[in-house]
């Protein structure tokens, strides 16, 4: 009982003292002016910034409203003036039922019925554009040089061509026509209306739209009719007319700030399409404009604010000074040799550059696991995890998207597996994953395809999108291994076979596959020699138009091995690539290949084609140029007559660098080539943007195309593509008369394949020749 009378007198005594604490802490010089000097800003900032956003969102309000009224009245003015452009032509086509076209315009023009001539020129055309009558003399009087004639000949509606910049008047153009059957002409006409373009942006008002707001006129094709912004007036420029729609909103809505994409000027944009018309104007207002005045106050009050901000701080620096140096100056040192201990163990045991655990670190995790699996008798995966390619990324982009890529990939494996998983980097490309406790390696092939899911998101590096694949190796303790560095070995060579088995793919350890990695030791040091000792060779075949004539050739590689024998390209071209010796090898190709071609030329033969494949190494190398003009300048061979084949996949890796690459390829006279067109990913509305010369059917669809309806549809619309882009289509694999003739049938240009000739060394291909062309 004293025991407890004398804790609560305890308890008792010590709550005046806590509280005194806390008071002699608030009351301390530093605390209380800090205190002071906070809430004194708050009240500053939180009025000065409700009254800087109040005025804000008033000037934006009414910088909206001001270009929802000026695009009210710019559409209806537009619209009248359409219709009544409209009517004059159909008064024209109605009036020229049974009269001549010089007295009907000569009629109307007396009855006033004609819109002013000083802006309007109404003129009437037969169906082969020679001008029948017009109110004024035209500068060209063939209408058919224009485009909108073309259009007019085509349709009953009224047609509005591209804006013509006629160089007597110095200014531009517009033309609107409609066509129309004359029965006693016994032929079509077609009434054209030219209307200055600068007549549609007349209604710019500077006190209105300012020097740099904008009236446009804008067709559905995209292409601007008229622009006006200030006292500047362009014509005939593209734009993206479903994003401007887009962008603007709807009727319904304010306008919206975008950025024009003419100039990059954010502008306050209202667009909408004009109803019965092929157009849609545009109005804008510049927000720097419409928002300065805003802008000056918003800067007023942030520079009151500032300055009331600046005499607290100064105050509160003067009084605290020496107390928080002193505290500071403790806390610093304090945190210094905490923040040194720590980044000290961290670097022990991690990335420097992803934070992920180091080869030092997963060692251990991965012999803690190893551990813990033969105690509680359970399984363990480990993956291992390998770039395709990326030395290309490195050497094309710089080791900083290199850094950049091992950062975001070592980001998405986290994610895509469990935390009490590991993920590690080993160094260069290389990760680890360790999934601890599986019970079936259903579990294990899950998150491999995953990981491989996760990897396929483009990534975007250098400002650029890059399509990124990973080879995946997986090995499972114990089956695979009983100690650190057999399961590793293990799951290396299972990630060596995922390469070979065509990249971006999961494979499983095996015994077959630790025996399989020797042969391929083995083929790998074979062909480190073969170039040397003259092994590899060329084969040629030829490719030929529909009606048998011989238009060009396309050389082969051939490994003629020692003891394996004569080898393929997909048996080695994969382990070349990968060890880098592709690009000696593939400069050695189109040396040999241009040669053979200029020496059949000394015999005789004809200028032919020769069509040679880039590997996707040897096209993103950097002396491709240099080792392309080195070639044809040693061998004399004519650059027109060497093709270049590529895959889709090859091209759409790096679009903006395929770009550029082919641009400097056809600049040398080289042809282009898409080689297996069809079983890639292209976007056909990027393929449009390539310049190439052919694309080649790949041959998959060709073998089963008489029997399948489906590779039929497919060859046709690939065919269709092709003569779209103007472009060479060549058919490949091509065996029988009949796949032949329905190619024939799909108006294909030339074909390839067994029914011409099978691919042939130098020697036999030279006497097939020589037999075409009797030498």
């Amino acid at each position: 009982m004293n025991n407890n009378n004398e804790m609560k007198r305890n308890g008792q005594s010590s709550d005046p003292s806590v509280v005194q604490c806390w008071l002699d802490r608030l009351i301390q010089p530093y605390v209380l002016f800090t205190s002071i000097a906070v809430i004194a800003l708050v009240v500053i900032w939180t009025t000065t910034l409700h009254l800087v956003s109040r005025e804000q969102a008033s000037a934006e309000r009414t910088a909206a409203a001001l270009a929802e009224d000026t695009a009210d009245t710019y559409e209806a003015q537009i619209v009248r003036a359409l219709r009544e452009i409209d009517t004059t032509l159909k008064l024209v086509l109605y009036s020229l039922d049974g009269q001549s076209a010089p007295s009907v315009l000569g009629d109307l023009r007396a009855r006033g019925m004609l819109p002013p001539e000083s802006l309007f020129t109404v003129s009437v055309t037969d169906s082969w554009g020679n001008v029948l009558a017009s109110t004024e003399v035209l500068a060209h009087p063939d209408m058919a040089i224009h485009n909108y004639y073309r259009f007019a000949q085509e349709t009953q509606e009224m047609v509005v061509g591209l804006p013509w910049f006629n160089q007597q008047s110095d200014d531009w153009e517009l033309f609107f026509s409609r066509r129309a059957q004359v029965d006693d002409m016994d032929s079509e006409v077609i009434v054209t209306v030219s209307v200055h373009a600068g007549y549609f942006v007349s209604s710019y008002e500077s006190e209105v739209l300012g020097e740099q707001g904008v009236l446009a006129l804008v067709g559905t094709d995209g292409i601007l009719r008229i622009k006006r912004t200030g006292d500047h007036i362009s014509a005939n420029q593209k734009v993206d007319y479903e994003t401007i729609l887009a962008d603007s909103g709807d009727v319904e809505t304010s306008a919206a700030v975008t950025v024009n994409p003419w100039d990059e000027v954010p502008r306050y944009t209202v667009a909408r399409e004009l109803f019965e018309f092929p157009l849609a104007i545009v109005v804008g207002l510049s927000e720097a404009e419409r928002l300065a005045a805003a802008n000056e106050l918003k800067q007023t009050y942030l520079w009151r604010a500032m300055l009331a901000s600046l005499l607290l701080l100064i105050v509160l620096a003067l009084l605290g000074r020496l107390s928080w140096k002193l505290q500071r100056a403790q806390v610093r040192n304090m945190e210094q040799r905490i923040a040194h201990a720590q980044r000290v163990e961290y670097l022990a045991f991690h990335d420097s550059l992803t934070g992920l655990p180091n080869r030092a670190f997963f060692t251990q995790l991965l012999t803690q696991g190893m551990h813990h699996s033969r105690r509680y008798d359970t399984k363990l995966a480990l993956f291992y995890l390998d770039f395709d390619r990326f030395k290309i990324i490195n050497d094309s982009l710089g080791h900083d998207a290199g850094d950049e890529l091992l950062q975001e990939m070592g980001q998405r494996l986290c994610e895509a597996v469990r935390e009490s998983d590991v993920v590690a980097r080993l160094g260069g490309d290389e990760f680890v994953v360790l999934l601890p406790e599986i019970e079936a390696i259903k579990q294990a092939e899950i998150v491999a395809e995953k990981i491989l899911s996760t990897v396929r998101v483009p990534f975007t590096l250098a400002g650029q999108e890059l399509h990124i694949t990973v080879s995946i190796g997986v090995a499972l303790f114990p089956r695979d291994g009983e100690d650190e560095q057999s399961l590793l070995k293990s799951a290396d060579i299972a990630m060596y076979y995922a390469k070979e088995k065509g990249k971006n793919n999961v494979q499983f350890s095996s015994e077959t596959l630790n025996s399989d990695s020797l042969e391929r030791f083995v083929l790998d040091s074979s062909l480190r020699r073969a170039l040397q000792n003259q092994e590899f060779k060329v084969y040629y075949q030829s490719k030929q138009d529909m009606n048998g004539q011989v238009t060009g050739m396309e050389a082969l590689l051939r490994w003629q091995h020692p003891d394996l024998g004569l080898m393929a390209p997909m048996e080695f071209i994969p382990i070349a690539e990968e060890n880098g010796l592709i690009i000696p090898i593939g400069r050695w190709l189109l040396k040999t290949a241009c040669w053979q071609n200029v020496a059949w030329q000394k015999e005789g033969f004809p200028e032919l084609s020769m069509a040679v494949n880039l590997s996707a190494r040897q096209f993103l190398d950097k002396g491709l140029f240099d080792d392309i003009n080195t070639v044809l300048r040693e061998t004399g061979m004519a650059p027109e007559l060497l093709e270049l084949e590529i895959t889709e996949s090859m091209m759409m890796y790096d679009v903006k660098q395929t770009v550029r690459i082919l641009k400097e390829l056809k600049k040398m006279g080289v042809r282009v080539a898409i080689d297996d067109f069809g079983t890639g990913y292209s976007s056909l509305a990027r393929l449009k943007d390539f310049p190439l010369d052919s694309i080649k059917v790949d041959g998959s669809f060709i073998y089963a195309m008489i029997d399948c309806t489906k590779n039929q549809k497919l060859t046709e619309a690939i065919i269709e593509i092709g003569k779209t882009l103007s472009l060479t289509v060549i058919a490949e694999g091509v065996e029988t008369v009949e796949q032949l003739n329905y190619l024939r049938s799909l108006s294909c240009d030339q074909f390839q394949g067994f029914y011409a000739n099978k691919p042939l060394p130098a020697g036999e291909f030279g006497l097939m020749m020589r037999a075409l062309y009797n030498h």
